[in-house]
């Protein structure tokens, strides 16, 4: 008997037994709830099958002592649980059972037997149909978090355990003889319960990868990494990005630090760019995608997708295109190709009288081994000819820059020289003289920076942000290239947020910036620039947006404005996407190509009528790097369509979209174009396209009915043009002979309104169905969608009501239930819709407390169910307390103003970095932002020291000091009462109060003098006026003062030498003769827009004299 015909017999009885629930083995008797949905998914696939499972518990065990059992043997003694829940625990319930207050219930466990508390993460045993199934289903789920998943066994059967780490095992003492106190079990529920929520996430993530990237069809698509990587409440895990060293040298290796700064660690994913200058992908959205690319058959493991609408059902909008254009690849002659198998590089066009020429200048990778390089390459986009082009001296080897073409001169600003030489030089390439020269330019100082944009304007070159190390820049700045003189523009307007890896062109007397990464998430805003007023402008037109993404190219084509490749990508195909100026609508475009390219980081230039695309690419440690080549694309089919769809009177004037100072009708429903240049729908009005199509009036679900056995082509197709709607199951009718198929009512649409003259047999009513075509079959991945279309009709599909409308059971975000209970309250009280908009997306948690943000629900309207309200809120997101964020108070003690919704007091318990604080929420502030620099502090040897804090609050600074750096002595300083009162109970809580004086009352009066090996000055937005009080604490020898602000991101030189310059002077003026200087400036985080939290480690050393 063959393996396969093993596997499928094992399969059949595995799903025979798991339908009967007295088959169970395990202690509990049947499946966890939590997991059914995912064991469905899994099971449905031909490949998989489960064996055993547990969605995760939190238990208390009572193991019998070896004297009790004489069996040495842990697990041969076994166990009892007295306590277990495969949902978050209850704290109280715990406590009753270990401390109870009235004899407990018999039978009682076995006296003196050892109790353990527990939490055990999701585990899951899958058998695999052969090694190829297997090995996709581990890297899944290690992408998905579950890092210690792997092949268990691989000779008669080939199993794979899915697990992973986050798991928590503590003793509590003996069975009559618990040795911890009723709130440390509560910390420890605490505890427990954050991880389950957290193993809950990340089991949810692995569902979405089963349906997304393997039901029904065989190969990785895209899929869920699970919400552990971030969560709109505020657990946020982060990457760690895998760099191959042997692609580059070791100090490549150097991610940008602000990219992948870890807060709490989760896995390897992928990086993109060179190592040296990585493509950290963020986690920027609740639910996050992890891609897996095919090129040439091989699967690429490239990025993170992200797409929330996706993910929330609305499928049936995201894959419209109006029509396709051809990806021919650029063939070359001359050089070798390699040369520009580039990324981070520029391109500049050059024209002439009879042909055009790409000036290629600087990137990462190369002929042989990759490196940053710096030759400048021609090549001739017309016959394909690619020279070297020599000059006498030449910018450094760079990436990240850009180039502009000011009339017969080519200008390279900034870029990166290597992982910490961020550049800001200026080259000016002088054709006609065939030589480079370096600028010496006056005017405002321009900082390094590289990932910025630049676009030229007549003799001006305009530049926007960028990143410099953990600098992220918001700012505009402006070269003259007559008089080679920086100016930064004071612009006006709405301002764009920081950003780097953007895009922008200009066009006339405007600039265009799309996209980019603002240092936490990819972006999807698009701006105008007036360089007349200097006025920002946030542009908004119809149609479906682009998709957030950075490191994308844009382009001007006639009146379009057009946006390619980036990063995120997506699965099976590239779009082009394009910004319709007259008429301000967005339009979408698939790009049909047998060949692979990547363009991220690559070049978008228009000559004549073609897109020219040079370079671009991608790195990843498993699969190495990869490169685009030049590839070309011919626009004129734009045109076409563009002067069909007006023809055709498809833009109806049901709505009006302003642009520019006028009006231009628009219809808001029927945006796009397919290849045949007829029109498709957007489908932002479904039901009203609907009501035009008596047949299907009122109808909201249809399947597509097809004979089985064209059915597995029929879903590939359906899938492939995001035509199948996925929420929602396929099922077998008319005895098991037709399969259906469920459909987007946009699918519908497409067929009523395009192919009229089908209509009546596609619905059934010709009960001949034509015969599959016979003619040449291409890969289903090279059709058009009209031929796709074609071939559905050729099968004999007919529609149907889905009268069966199977949904998917997906288990609701924390969200997703608040905001259902929160409409519902809305809709039986009769209040205004518009409320919904105060719903928070992201909250807080302070130990067992649910913090929603200051702006939420602070309409009236809502005071008048809040006796309903704060209670099913908090219920949805399972917390027995509720609060309210207000603003810290403007006052010298910093008193919090949190409000309590639900529950008692305020009084919390928080653990962080192995430290426990308490405090009162609403008396006290408590900044979740510091943790990185906590951290650092508790790092630190300061065993020998006495260190002064003075603005210790409930322990901040001081407690990482002494629980951490374990400090000889640490003075606190604290004005707040409120502080003080949290303050002793922490001391007391860590063990640490023999180690610590606090001293009530202002700093400038109660803080010591001439003891202090360090100080503290943790003061937002500064604390200035106690930098004298600083200097006075430390010892004559000097020491180390750890200084606080909020300082402008342009800035962070300035205050630097500022903070350095003061301390010196004040020094100076109590009579200490110190050398002061600032050892290390940390970023801590953004405070607010361009505003950053930063910290100054200010070293004061004694001369000798």
């Amino acid at each position: 008997m063959s393996s396969s015909s093993s596997f499928e017999k094992r399969k059949a009885a595995a799903m025979a037994a798991m339908a009967l629930a007295s088959t169970d083995k395990s202690r509990k008797g049947s499946i966890d709830t939590p997991i059914i949905p995912l064991l469905d998914s899994l099971n449905a696939h031909p490949s998989f099958f489960s064996t055993s499972s547990c969605s995760g518990r939190i238990s208390i065990l009572s193991t019998p002592t070896p004297t009790t059992t004489n069996t040495p043997n842990k697990k041969a003694r076994g166990g009892t649980w007295l306590f277990i829940s495969h949902s978050p625990a209850d704290p109280t319930s715990v406590t009753d059972l270990l401390f109870p207050t009235h004899d407990p219930p018999q039978p009682q466990p076995t006296p003196g037997a050892d109790l353990t508390f527990r939490f055990e993460p999701f585990i899951l045993a899958v058998e695999c149909r052969d090694l190829d199934s297997a090995q996709r289903l581990v890297s899944m789920a290690v992408a998905s978090g579950f890092r210690e998943s792997g092949i268990s066994s691989a000779s008669k059967r080939v199993i794979v355990g899915i697990r992973c780490s986050i798991r928590l095992e503590v003793p509590l003492g003996r069975v009559g003889g618990v040795l911890v106190s009723e709130e440390y079990v509560r910390v420890l529920v605490g505890i427990a319960n954050e991880k389950m929520e957290l193993n809950r996430r990340r089991t949810e993530g692995f569902r979405e990868v089963l349906e997304r990237g393997l039901v029904g069809s065989g190969v990785l698509g895209e899929y869920n990494c699970g919400g552990d990587c971030f969560h709109e409440d505020g657990v946020v895990d982060s990457v760690r990005f895998a760099i191959r060293e042997g692609d580059v040298d070791v100090e490549e290796a150097e991610v940008d630090s602000h990219l992948g700064k870890a807060k709490c660690g989760f896995s390897y994913i992928t990086s993109i760019g060179d190592a040296g200058d990585a493509e950290a992908v963020p986690f920027f959205s609740q639910y996050v995608c992890v891609i897996c690319f095919l090129i040439s058959c091989e699967a690429y493991a490239l990025c993170l997708s992200v797409d929330s609408q996706c993910h929330m059902g609305n499928l049936s909008g995201l894959g419209a295109h109006d029509c396709s254009i051809s990806v021919s690849k650029l063939v070359t002659i001359g050089e070798q190709v390699e040369k520009i198998f580039l990324w981070g590089h520029s391109v500049s066009i050059l024209d002439d009288k009879h042909h055009s020429k790409a000036l290629i200048f600087g990137g990462f990778g190369g002929f042989g081994r990759h490196a940053r390089r710096n030759y400048t390459m021609l090549l001739d986009t017309q016959s394909g000819l690619l020279e070297a082009a020599n000059f006498e001296s030449s910018p450094s080897p760079r990436m990240g820059h850009t180039s502009s073409v000011v009339g017969a001169l080519v200008f390279v600003i900034g870029g990166r020289g290597a992982p910490l030489k961020i550049l800001n030089d200026v080259w000016m390439l002088d054709v006609d003289k065939n030589e480079w020269r370096l600028l010496e330019c006056a005017g405002s100082v321009f900082p390094p920076r590289h990932r910025h944009a630049a676009a030229v304007a007549g003799s001006k070159i305009f530049i926007f942000g960028g990143l410099n190390n953990e600098t992220i820049f918001a700012s505009m700045h402006v070269l003259d290239t007559e008089n080679s003189r920086w100016s930064e523009v004071t612009v006006l307007g709405e301002w764009p947020s920081a950003r780097h890896s953007h895009a922008m062109v200009s066009n006339g007397s405007q600039l265009f910036m799309f996209g980019g990464y603002d240092g936490d998430k990819a972006l999807d805003d698009i701006y105008s620039f007036d360089i007349r007023t200097c006025l920002w402008k946030k542009e908004t037109a119809v149609g479906r947006i682009p998709r957030a993404r950075f490191s994308h190219s844009m382009f001007i084509y006639k009146n379009y404005l057009g946006i390619i490749g980036g990063c995120p990508i997506r699965q099976h195909y590239q779009e082009l996407a394009l910004l319709d100026m007259q008429s301000g609508i967005w339009k979408h475009v698939m790009l049909n190509s047998a060949i692979s390219y990547l363009f991220i980081r690559s070049s978008a230039n228009v000559v004549g009528d073609d897109l020219v695309m040079i370079g671009g690419g991608a790195a990843c440690y498993a699969f190495g790097a990869k490169f685009s080549e030049p590839m070309k694309m011919n626009l004129l089919p734009l045109l076409s369509t563009n002067a069909l769809l007006a023809s055709s009177g498809m833009m109806n004037k049901h709505g009006t979209h302003k642009a520019e100072g006028h009006s231009k009708d628009t219809d808001d429903s029927m945006l796009g174009l397919r290849e045949s240049s007829e029109a498709l729908t957007e489908s932002s009005n479904l039901d009203e396209m609907l009501d035009g199509i008596p047949e299907l009036s009122g109808r909201k679900c249809w399947v597509l009915q097809l004979e089985r056995k064209h059915a597995k082509k029929g879903k590939d197709i359906l899938k492939k043009f995001e035509w199948l709607d996925l929420g929602r199951k396929v099922y077998s009718c008319e005895s098991g002979t037709h399969i259906s198929l469920p459909v987007t009512g946009k699918f519908y649409v497409i067929f009523h309104k395009n192919e009229l003259d089908r209509n009546q047999e596609f619905l059934g009513v010709n009960n001949h169905p034509q015969e599959p075509l016979v003619a040449e079959k291409p890969s289903i991945e090279d059709i058009s969608s009209q031929t796709a279309l074609n071939h559905l009709f050729s099968f004999g599909g007919s529609f149907r009501t889905d009268e069966v409308a199977y949904v998917r059971n997906s288990p609701k975000s924390p969200h997703m239930v608040m905001s259902e209970a929160v409409c519902s309250l809305i809709k039986k009280w009769g209040l205004p819709t518009n409320l919904i908009e105060q719903i928070p997306t992201r909250w807080e948690r302070l130990g067992d407390i649910v913090v929603l943000p200051a702006t939420s629900f602070k309409d009236p309207a809502w005071a008048s169910i809040e006796n309903e309200l704060w209670p099913a809120i908090a219920k949805s997101l399972r917390t027995c307390r509720l609060a309210r964020q207000g603003r810290i108070a403007p006052t010298g003690t910093r008193d919090s103003t949190l409000e309590v919704l639900v529950g008692d007091n305020g009084w919390v318990h928080h653990r962080e970095n192995g430290i426990f604080y308490s405090f009162d929420a609403t008396k006290c502030m408590f900044s979740w932002g510091n943790l990185s620099e906590k951290l650092r502090m508790a790092l630190l040897d300061c065993g020998d020291e006495v260190i002064v804090d003075l603005f210790a609050g409930i322990g901040y600074f001081v407690l990482p000091f002494l629980v951490g750096a374990k400090a000889k002595l640490v003075y606190a300083c604290e004005w707040n009462s409120h502080a003080v009162d949290a303050l002793r109970h922490n001391i007391q809580a860590n063990s640490v109060a023999d180690r610590c004086v606090i001293l009530e009352g202002d700093n400038r009066v109660v803080a010591p003098k001439g003891v202090a090996h360090r100080v503290c000055l943790g003061l937002l937005p500064s604390s200035q006026n106690s930098w004298l009080t600083a200097v006075r604490a430390l010892r004559i020898e000097g020491g180390m003062l750890h200084v606080h602000e909020n300082v402008k991101d342009s800035e962070e030189a300035s205050w630097s030498k500022h903070v350095a310059k003061s301390i010196h002077d004040i020094a100076k003026s109590e009579g200490f003769c110190w050398e002061v200087s600032v050892e290390h400036v940390e970023r801590v985080k953004w405070y607010g827009p361009r505003i950053r939290h930063l910290v100054a480690d200010v070293r004061c050393k004694q001369l000798q004299i």
